[in-house]
């Protein structure tokens, strides 16, 4: 804060952004920056950083959980297609994002399963002997 503060007086008292950016060692754009927010703010305090996401799709909140429970295997892309469909734009994560926020996963179940590994079937019978060697 210091040093932002130093960078904002040498401006006001007349020197150039450039000689100052120079002078401190800090690049020409942020003492711009620097500048335009203490002229715009009076501060030149740093912005906030970090905070709480509020989540885009609250407002559909009722009727996402009701669609994911009349149809469990719908994919995130068809709930963001229906999204769509419905008025609200949202991406993919935004979708993705609150179903997890929910605790709503996909989990495998035995209707969704795929061609499967060699471990699930039958095991395979032992090699028989040939009837002229021992």
């Amino acid at each position: 804060m210091d040093l932002r503060e130093r960078v904002v007086a040498a401006v006001e008292g007349g020197q150039s952004r450039r000689a100052v950016a120079k002078l401190f060692r800090v690049g020409a754009a942020t003492v711009i920056r620097w500048v335009q927010r203490h002229r715009a703010d009076g501060t030149c305090a740093p912005h906030a950083m970090g905070g709480r996401r509020h989540f885009v799709l609250l407002a559909e909140r009722d009727w996402l959980l009701a669609r994911v429970a009349a149809a469990p295997d719908l994919t995130v892309r068809g709930l963001r297609a229906e999204l769509i469909g419905r008025g609200t734009e949202v991406s993919y994560g935004a979708v993705w994002d609150f179903l997890a926020a929910e605790g709503l996963t996909y989990k495998k179940n035995a209707a969704r399963h795929r061609a499967g590994t060699a471990g699930r079937g039958a095991k395979a019978r032992a090699v028989e002997a040939s009837p002229g060697r021992r």
